[in-house]
């Protein structure tokens, strides 16, 4: 009974402290008026913290999810707990100004998570998500209360008619303004693009960090490649249910896990399926909050040795549902493992290691063209380009496939927000030959970072794809694709070189030699910026202000804790 002394369980660590003793008495209370029983109060709390919400098709289904994961945590000998944490939708929001709460959503799941856990004495967690932001939200919650825990992902949604995902949409309205089609088949497009729960289709962010996140280590074989609506993702929740209490039993934790090497596994994996590059920021925000010391600079270097594999898109032809058909992501990574690209002694959530897991994946299909060889890649390095220079001095992200070029030299075009400049694309002042600048759109000037796949959408919705760049202090979607530059270095809100460009200058971006540089003298720029004055905070109270106040560079991960 858990009012009498016992032997303390250790894989009771934090909950034994809740509910054990004459002095909980009241805690336990609460807990049988939630479902508990004697018996529970002698098994390790599993934290089951679900991202369920109505707000996106992405976790639309992840309630069920999380029933198989309590059921599974349940019939391990844990008791499964289930709590909520939010979710937005970057889908719904890109555009407007909503969307500056997307990043920023990312530090709310990971302090809820924190919070939840930490305060009611959760011994284990699983967490499942599914909208991009989700899972490095999880991740980063995960890390920081270093408790045994396993990530599900939530799954990839199937394709719309015609092939057709999210961003076919975000092109078929640029190709709408541009009066390519029209509206009757717009919305026809509209209608049938999303046909259900999973997240967005291609190798966009949310794809991508599930690949990043089970490359890592934190996720069960498999769970980064399942269709959201199978019995194989239910399968996979209940299994992360069972895992954590065999993690408990051997006291295996994130720390034990996410490691520098683990992460440098995690980078390799993203550039072979030609990832999106929210994921620099989002595993060096994930490696900060464990302490594992990643930089800009581990993705230069891991670049030039691996090689973009994966004919996904949004620059590629397939989708994940695809990828899921012939094998998923395992059979990469045992090519990458066996190429000596991957670190196979990186301890994982089964409690073997990356090698033993892999160990008898078989092949994909001789017939399939989704995956290319190591000797006939798609790109002989990364299409993940960290570049520097006199417009970007800490670093700057570039998503680089070559179907662009590999160098661009045009003249700036300079915009203050999104919405601005997504007018002059749309009216036809954005014209061949111009650098797209959208400025004061980073972390803090925003505030909150948002993505740029409605102006990115409809450059290449207006046939400009090939014959336009876009720099930007904000980020992307993982579904943009062109020549697009974003996480520029210092912020135009902190005075970086991006807030003192004006109409006209010219700007040569070169993705070989990683430079981004703006014709300028040193002693022009050191003039422009003693004319510069910061602008007023767009918000003063509230949580974006409050975002504002404590987020870190775009080159540092966006974090909002970094230590003293």
């Amino acid at each position: 009974m858990s009012d009498q002394n016992t032997t303390p369980d250790p894989r009771r660590r934090y909950s034994g402290p809740v509910v054990d003793g004459p002095g909980k008495a009241a805690s336990r209370a609460m807990l049988r008026a939630v479902g508990f029983s004697d018996e529970d109060f002698t098994r390790p709390q599993v934290g089951i913290a679900s991202t369920w919400s109505q707000v996106t098709p992405c976790n639309s289904h992840i309630g069920g999810l999380a029933d198989e994961a309590r059921a599974g945590a349940d019939a391990a000998g844990g008791k499964g707990v289930i709590f909520n944490t939010i979710t937005i939708s970057d889908g719904i929001a890109n555009g407007t100004e909503g969307m500056k709460y997307s990043l920023v959503s990312r530090e709310i799941i990971a302090d809820s998570i924190e919070a939840v856990a930490g305060c009611e004495g959760f011994d284990g967690v699983v967490a499942i998500g599914g909208c991009d932001k989700n899972m490095p939200g999880c991740l980063i919650g995960l890390a920081r209360l270093d408790r045994p825990g396993v990530f599900v992902y939530g799954g990839t949604i199937l394709p719309g008619e015609n092939h057709t995902d999210i961003v076919s949409v975000f092109e078929a309205m640029g190709a709408h303004s541009r009066g390519d089609i029209d509206r009757i088949e717009l919305k026809q497009i509209e209608e049938t693009a999303i046909p259900g729960p999973g997240s967005c289709g291609g190798m966009y962010t949310a794809n991508t960090m599930a690949s990043a996140i089970e490359a890592l280590g934190m996720s069960l074989p498999g769970s980064s490649a399942q269709n959201a609506v199978s019995q194989t993702k239910r399968d996979d929740s209940r299994a992360a249910g069972a895992a954590v209490l065999e993690l408990l039993e051997r006291d295996i934790k994130p720390s034990d896990i996410m490691t520098r090497e683990a992460f440098e596994n995690a980078i390799t994996l993203v550039i072979a399926l030609g990832g999106s590059t929210n994921a620099v920021l989002h595993l060096v925000a994930m490696a900060s909050a464990i302490g594992a010391e990643v930089t800009l600079d581990d993705f230069t270097r891991l670049g030039r040795r691996v090689p973009v594999l994966a004919d996904l898109r949004p620059s590629g032809h397939y989708m994940m549902s695809e990828l899921v058909a012939i094998g998923g992501i395992q059979p990469l990574m045992k090519t990458l493992l066996d190429a000596g690209l991957l670190h196979g002694d990186c301890l994982t959530v089964t409690g073997r290691t990356l090698a033993e897991n892999l160990a008898d994946v078989a092949p994909y299909p001789s017939d399939q063209r989704i995956i290319q060889s190591l000797d006939a890649p798609l790109k002989a390095q990364s299409h993940l380009r960290i570049l520097h220079g006199n417009l970007a001095p800490e670093g700057a992200v570039a998503k680089i496939t070559g179907k662009e070029g590999t160098r661009f030299t045009g003249r700036a075009r300079v915009f203050g927000s999104e919405e601005e400049a997504q007018a002059r694309i749309n009216d036809g002042t954005v014209v061949a030959g111009d650098v797209v600048v959208i400025r004061y759109e980073g972390p803090r000037g925003g505030p909150g970072m948002r993505e740029m796949l409605t102006p990115t959408s409809a450059i290449m919705g207006r046939g400009l794809g090939d014959a336009v760049a876009l720099i930007t202090d904000g980020r992307f979607s993982g579904g943009s694709h062109g020549f697009v530059v974003g996480h520029v270095t210092p912020e135009a809100y902190n005075g970086g070189p991006i807030a003192l460009v004006e109409d006209g200058d010219e700007i040569t971006i070169d993705a070989e030699a990683d430079t981004i540089d703006v014709a300028l003298s040193s002693e022009e720029l050191e003039r422009r910026r003693a004319a510069w004055h910061q602008p007023a905070p767009r918000y003063r109270r509230g949580v974006l202000a409050k975002y504002a106040r404590t987020v870190s560079s775009a080159s540092l991960g966006a974090v909002t804790d970094l230590p003293e």
